[in-house]
């Protein structure tokens, strides 16, 4: 999980989201369970004030996740690394992000996957291509600190994205991923209206 580069970087929103669904999930009890996970360090930053916009260490994040995922279903890790992708997008598409979502018109959304990307992490860009009038592919390149289970965040971010697009039915395949040994990660996202 180590990256190769201390400017890989996330947004101060992506660990709100996290924090917020803790304790939705259980209360400040739950919090405290998986902030008792990490090492000092990361507690003092997470128990302290986090800006929305400013940027801190990706590994701090994805130590967080794992705490998580650890904590809320030590059985399917993966339902729950989605379920953080999806509550993000939640919480910053009905926030600050708002202005991504055209109800009816997931390709809007997805045709600013650039900009979004770049809301999120500093290392990297996201391309979109349209596939189809219900089907699009992103594609992420130069990405640091790849894991397969952040690329689960991004998938549930995306899922729950296009829902609040309009889009019914989501789904996303993820056959491309640098943390399996591929160049790029790619996303192969379908709906129905």
């Amino acid at each position: 999980m180590a990256t190769n580069s201390a400017a890989a970087r996330i947004k101060g929103s992506v660990l709100i989201a996290r924090l917020n669904l803790l304790t939705k999930q259980g209360g400040k009890g739950r919090l405290q369970e998986v902030l008792q996970r990490l090492p000092p360090a990361d507690r003092k930053v997470l128990e302290g004030v986090i800006m929305p916009i400013g940027w801190y260490p990706l590994e701090l994040g994805l130590r967080l996740d794992v705490a998580i995922a650890d904590v809320l279903s030590p059985r399917d890790r993966n339902k729950a690394f989605i379920e953080m992708g999806r509550v993000s997008a939640e919480d910053n598409l009905n926030g600050p992000h708002h202005v991504f979502i055209r109800k009816g018109d997931p390709h809007f959304l997805l045709s600013h996957a650039p900009e979004i990307y770049r809301l999120y992490y500093a290392v990297g860009s996201r391309s979109y291509e349209k596939i189809g009038p219900r089907s699009a592919v992103l594609r992420t390149v130069g990405a640091e600190g790849v894991t397969e289970e952040d690329c689960l965040t991004i998938i549930g971010w995306y899922q729950r994205a296009i829902e609040m697009s309009g889009g019914r039915d989501v789904r996303i395949d993820h056959a491309r991923c640098r943390a399996r040994g591929n160049g790029h990660c790619e996303y192969y996202c379908a709906w129905e209206i």
